[in-house]
């Protein structure tokens, strides 16, 4: 991996990474953009203790761009982007309009293809390592921030999850408080460790490769399951045979098998409704906070919104009002079906 670091026209950092050194990356941001004053801010719930940042600042932020004024794109004659280079592999920039920013933590954006009309699914293996790669070394430096307690990387796809900018993108938070899921994550290991001894994770690991009926793909350092207690009608659990508390953690085998696997995976999503379009859903990666995490094991947890080829599952009252799911699917049928299709 090559990584080079240069800065857009208002001061936010961009950073290419290619897959060898020899890119031509001096291409300038030429835009006369002013700063965006993103002053977002944390208030605490008394009534939860959970975190939550109010960022009124973007309601102004880009919203459905037509395809030929996409901010992702690369840049081209007349029509300069978010990416000032006429091409690229793996792109990373700083958010233009943050929920996170200054004390309360960072937001960056990334692009994983060129392409506007492709999706994760598209890339080959190479690109998917790459993008591994660029999560990993954001992961590292991110952590390595003052004031920085948990770093998550994720993607959202499709409309029907709130995607605002349809060209294949993820992000990454970095924030300064440890999420309320994390929080959960927390308690119910520090309680598993008191009751039995053991690794709550390990022991979720051990029980779903055991009972296979739940196990969607395997290989010798991976596996992927759908949880016991699934809460969407398919989601999918990924986890490093190995426990490791972050993506930096991840040795070199573990590294070289993630990329196929992981494709096969969200293919499989795509193929599940039969439908033209891709399935929407949400990608997300937990990772250990940075301090107090020990018992926490890194994992990807893949998800769609959509239960059937013409339905969607809505948070109703329970899910919105209580976090009180109820899921239409049993999860070893969600497995089944993940397993048959082809």
């Amino acid at each position: 991996m090559h990584r080079t670091v240069t800065e857009l026209a208002d001061g936010r950092e961009l950073i290419y990474y290619d897959s060898a050194p020899g890119r031509d990356r001096e291409a300038k941001d030429e835009r006369p953009l002013d700063r965006v004053e993103s002053l977002p801010e944390l208030r605490r719930d008394p009534a939860t203790g959970d975190w939550v940042t109010i960022a009124a600042h973007r309601q102004t932020r880009t919203y459905h761009p037509p395809a030929d004024d996409c901010p992702l794109c690369p840049s081209r004659a007349g029509r300069p982007t978010e990416i000032p280079a006429a091409d690229y592999e793996v792109a990373v920039f700083e958010n233009r309009f943050p929920s996170l920013s200054g004390a309360a933590g960072r937001c960056e954006v990334v692009c994983f293809t060129p392409e506007h009309g492709a999706g994760f699914a598209d890339l080959g293996p190479e690109r998917a390592r790459l993008v591994l790669d660029a999560w990993t070394d954001r992961t590292a430096e991110l952590s390595a921030r003052p004031g920085v307690r948990q770093v998550y990387v994720f993607e959202n796809r499709g409309s029907e999850i709130g995607v605002t900018q349809p060209h294949p993108h993820g992000q990454i938070y970095a924030f300064s408080t440890v999420t309320p899921r994390t929080a959960k994550h927390l308690a119910a290991a520090a309680g598993h460790r008191a009751a039995t001894g053991r690794n709550l994770f390990e022991d979720l690991l051990a029980e779903a490769r055991a009972a296979t009926a739940r196990v969607v793909l395997a290989g010798e350092h991976w596996t992927a399951f759908v949880p016991y207690a699934a809460r969407w009608p398919y989601e999918v659990h990924l986890y490093p045979h190995r426990r490791v508390p972050d993506l930096t953690a991840l040795d070199e085998a573990e590294r070289a098998e993630f990329p196929g696997l992981y494709l096969e995976l969200v293919r499989r999503f795509d193929r599940l409704f039969g439908l033209a379009d891709p399935t929407p859903y949400i990608s997300a990666w937990h990772q250990a906070p940075v301090t107090g995490g020990e018992e926490l094991a890194l994992h990807l947890e893949l998800f769609t919104v959509r239960r059937t080829a013409d339905k969607l599952k809505y948070l109703a009252g329970t899910e919105s009002g209580m976090d009180a799911f109820m899921n239409d699917v049993a999860p070893e049928a969600a497995a089944q079906r993940l397993r048959e299709v082809r």
